[in-house]
């Protein structure tokens, strides 16, 4: 084991499935370290998902996942696994069998989940960069929570294979830094993409997606909104939703639920694992999901999707709060954690609906503690986005 994941003070590294591994001795990445999601298969190895009992009922894996492979022969360095919360399902990065990472920019409140680990990692300096995931926004959120940048990109654009999925028609592999310049040039291994990135041409506001950030959050997004209005053009106010935001979270949920379900409704039937007491109920109410909310779901998000193609095309801009507010403090009351679920879904469903890019700036601060501020594309904009970012955190 490194001295990094030893002398790791922050409690982001797994020391039960731990792996390493050298990147090539020249790249674009040479040079960078980096730690990988407990969801991320690396040959060899086992990858625990964040949940003892998926432990010990999976061997190791036979290959390393593609997305960990294209950093590796970029030169970046693994340094080790880190924790996610239980089957990547939640929000706060509080696992009930492994701890909660520690929150080095906003000490005593939860990292954000379920990327908990590589966010408190990057954040903390452990490591250069870090992999996420992002399925209802397992990135955005902890990058907001933590003070650095992170990505969601377009759906599709970065394989999954050997990655553990929740709800793969919204699962993408998503990634953490604190220096734009690292940042940037990670998602150019990872997208494949070396093509001059575009400008983009407009920058819309969601006002509806604004409505639910906490009392002050909206205020303190200002500065930034204005520092990207400089960079992206005038800013015009819109609603993302043709309907509340509401009801569109009710519409990601049901296909979630069903989508988790379906991945893992067999093993968890069989093997009856001991989870937390929020992921139990979730796999639960998973269960029941009625087949015609399903249904009537996926015809619903095609609709979400046209819309927000309309709205971002010409290489348009969505600018909205990353969270609602700054991070809950830790072991905070079911029914705080539960609020601000409810607040900061509603605009998260957003991107993962219409399958579209979205980053997460660390361009705010409220009460002592980082804000994060969002900008969404069209699909296939993820270096456009990138540039953005890269321009804007500087």
């Amino acid at each position: 084991m490194n001295d990094i994941v030893a002398n790791d003070k922050l409690g982001a590294f797994c020391r039960h499935t731990h792996v390493e591994s050298m990147g090539a001795a020249s790249g674009p990445l040479a040079g960078l370290t980096f730690a990988a999601k407990d969801i991320y298969d690396v040959a060899g190895a086992k990858t625990g998902f964040g949940n003892p009992d998926w432990l010990a009922t999976h061997e190791p894996a036979a290959r390393t996942a593609p997305s960990v492979q294209m950093l590796l022969d970029a030169g970046a360095h693994l340094v080790g696994k880190a924790h996610t919360e239980e089957m990547a399902w939640s929000l706060t990065g509080e696992n009930f069998h492994y701890g909660t990472p520690v929150n080095v920019n906003a000490p005593g409140r939860v990292p954000g989940g379920s990327s908990s680990g590589s966010a408190a990692a990057v954040a903390g300096g452990l490591v250069d960069f870090a992999l996420g995931s992002d399925t209802g926004g397992s990135v955005r959120l902890p990058a907001s929570y933590c003070g650095i940048l992170g990505i969601r990109p377009t759906h599709g654009r970065i394989p999954l294979d050997g990655v553990a999925p929740l709800a793969p028609s919204f699962d993408t592999c998503g990634w953490f830094a604190r220096d734009a310049d690292v940042f940037e040039r990670v998602g150019r291994v990872l997208l494949r993409d070396d093509a001059p990135a575009r400008s983009p041409r407009r920058l819309l506001v969601a006002r509806d997606a604004f409505a639910f950030a906490d009392p002050g959050a909206a205020e303190a997004l200002e500065p930034g909104l204005d520092k990207v209005s400089a960079l992206a053009g005038a800013r015009e106010a819109v609603t993302a939703g043709g309907e509340p935001l509401a009801a569109w979270l009710e519409c990601f949920r049901s296909m979630q639920g069903a989508e988790a379900w379906a991945a893992h409704g067999e093993w968890v039937t069989r093997v009856k694992p001991r989870f937390g007491p929020a992921i139990q109920g979730r796999f639960e109410w998973a269960r029941d999901i009625p087949p015609g909310d399903v249904a009537r779901a996926r015809a619903r998000r095609e609709e979400i999707a046209r819309r927000m193609d309309e709205m971002l095309r010409d290489d348009a801009v969505l600018a909205v709060p990353s969270a609602p507010g700054i991070a809950v403090p830790c072991r905070s009351a079911p029914q705080l954690v539960e609020h601000a679920r409810n607040h900061a879904l509603p605009i998260l469903c957003i991107a993962g609906l219409a399958r579209l890019p979205q980053v997460s700036l660390p361009l705010a601060t409220l009460e002592g503690c980082p804000l994060g501020l969002s900008l969404i594309a069209a699909r296939g904009n993820d270096t456009m986005l990138l540039a953005l970012a890269s321009r804007a955190a500087r």
